[in-house]
């Protein structure tokens, strides 16, 4: 799950043209945890989720990768 995560994460910051400073200003995570999590070293915490979810505006279960549409 980490890895489908990490990577979902870093496809939608990638198409908002955003670097991992970038994102981690709006969703108020360190350049560092960014990388962690899109590595899939670093399992995010619930708030972590919820703040990917407002940010791109996605569904949780897109981000986890048990659903493939967005919403």
């Amino acid at each position: 799950m980490k890895q489908e995560f990490g990577k979902r994460i870093r496809d939608l910051r990638e198409d908002m043209d955003l670097n991992q400073t970038k994102l981690g200003k709006e969703v108020n995570m360190t350049q560092r945890k960014i990388s962690y999590i899109e590595n899939g070293t670093y399992e995010p915490s619930i708030d972590d989720i919820i703040s990917f979810c407002k940010f791109f505006n996605v569904s949780s279960d897109y981000l986890l990768g048990l659903k493939d549409s967005t919403k």
